[in-house]
Order: C-alpha cells, then structure tokens, then sequence
C-alpha cells in the first residue's frame, strides 16, 4: 500500500514544483499489481477546473483497460477526494479509494460529507490516513510557502499585508 502512496507523494511533489497545489493520485490493477493510470493536480497549467490528480490518472486508467469502468482497481490519492472526484470513481466503479491527508474543506469521502454512503449505484470501500503525515506536510508546507511569496510580494510593493 506504501509504495502505491509514495508514487502518489511523488506526483504531488511534481505538481508543487510547477506551482500546483500538491496533489498526486495513482490507480492501480489489484490483481496485477501494475499502475495503470496516474496524475498529479494541474488545474493552473492546464487553465482548467476538471484536471484534478484523481480525474487526470482515472482518464488515463480508463485509455489503458479501454473502457469507462475499472474493476478490480484501486485509486490511491494523497488528499482526500472533492465531491467531483467522488463522483468520478462512483461512475468508473473504482473498488477502492485509499487517501492521505483529510480535507476538512472539501473533503468529500469522509469529513465534509461522506458521498460514498449516499445512496448511490456504486459504493467503493474508503480508506484514509494512509501515510497521513507525509501527505499533509506537502500541502502545509505549499500553503505556508505561498503565503510568504504573498506576503514578501506586499513588502516589496509597499502595501500592507493582512
């Protein structure tokens, strides 16, 4: 399970070093082992609400097995699904969903709402937590670091910050 959430953490790290909120996500063919679809956040880059870690590398599962559902597949994300994520492993009928760091924002698996207990047509099992630490230390140390370039960038323009 690790090593799937370090590949993950790694797409993260990616994502953050163009500048995108880190957030990686990997799926993975239980039966095989292999990763078959994987992304990393690129909504700034690609200018585009939907190119979220977990749509990116479900997009590309789906290409890989040539079809729209992935049975016998996990999807292994480092922060806990939005409610468009959740929608989109509901309708690619993904088994699993094993995340990170919780989302109390807009978390939508566990902590704001939990859309995988609604009544829907698919209930993928949930896992969070996995390699919690690793996973929210990403985000809090973007987060922290954007909002000193924040902060540093109204010093410089003479305005004042917060």
């Amino acid at each position: 399970m690790d090593k799937y959430m370090e590949r993950a953490l790694s797409l993260a790290r990616e994502a953050y070093e163009k500048g995108e909120v880190p957030v990686g996500a990997v799926v993975v063919k239980k039966s095989t082992g292999e990763i078959i679809g994987e992304g990393s956040n690129m909504r700034e880059t690609a200018k585009n609400a939907l190119a979220h870690a977990e749509i990116i590398a479900i997009d590309a599962a789906c290409k890989k097995l040539g079809g729209w559902r992935l049975p016998d597949c996990a999807i292994y994300v480092t922060l806990e699904p939005c409610p468009m994520c959740c929608g989109a492993i509901i309708n690619s009928r993904i088994d699993d969903v094993i995340f990170g760091a919780y989302d109390p924002k807009s978390g939508s698996a566990v902590s704001v709402q939990k859309m995988f207990e609604l009544p829907y047509n698919y209930f993928p099992n949930v896992t969070g937590g996995v390699m919690e630490e690793e996973c929210a230390k990403i985000l809090s140390d973007f987060f922290k670091e954007l909002r000193l370039k924040k902060a540093s960038k109204h010093v410089l323009s003479g305005e004042k910050c917060c």
